[in-house]
């Protein structure tokens, strides 16, 4: 496998997770009250759609396609978002869980691909910034959840 391919392969694996994510919060927004939280999940999609065009551009930069979608395990962690807070007596505190558990997910698979020392500075950084992005989503989401449990 060339090198160039063997990157592509470890950014179209990230850039899954990332559509994962922003169809995840824009689900969770239909299925929340609260207006602070509807925002909230508006901006983790808006920055989830944003890497996932970093990340796009990098794999072309590469010479390689890019992923077009999402994941089958992505619409399984969805649905079960939708399905456990239509169970849930506290639906918002519910879905806050799955959403940075799927965070924990996606900073773990961040965390996986740096390990690999020989990423290109570039490609490195870009990753860098997206983790400590998510990271950061984390630490706000764990609030809110402290906030609305």
């Amino acid at each position: 496998m060339k090198y160039s391919e063997k990157i592509s392969n470890q950014l179209n694996e990230l850039l899954v997770k990332n559509y994962d994510a922003e169809k995840g919060y824009l689900n969770a927004i239909e299925n929340v009250d609260s207006d602070k939280l509807k925002m909230f999940f508006k901006r983790r999609a808006t920055e989830r759609s944003e890497f996932a065009k970093e990340l796009r551009t990098e794999i072309l930069r590469y010479g390689e396609l890019p992923e077009d979608s999402g994941s089958f395990k992505g619409t399984l962690h969805r649905n079960w978002m939708t399905l456990k807070s239509l169970f849930s007596s506290n639906n918002e505190e519910a879905i806050l869980e799955e959403a940075i558990r799927g965070e924990e997910a996606s900073l773990e698979e961040y965390n996986e691909i740096l390990k690999d020392r020989t990423l290109p500075p570039t490609i490195d950084s870009l990753l860098t910034k997206q983790k400590n992005a998510i990271q950061a989503a984390i630490n706000t989401e764990k609030v809110h959840e402290e906030l609305v449990s």
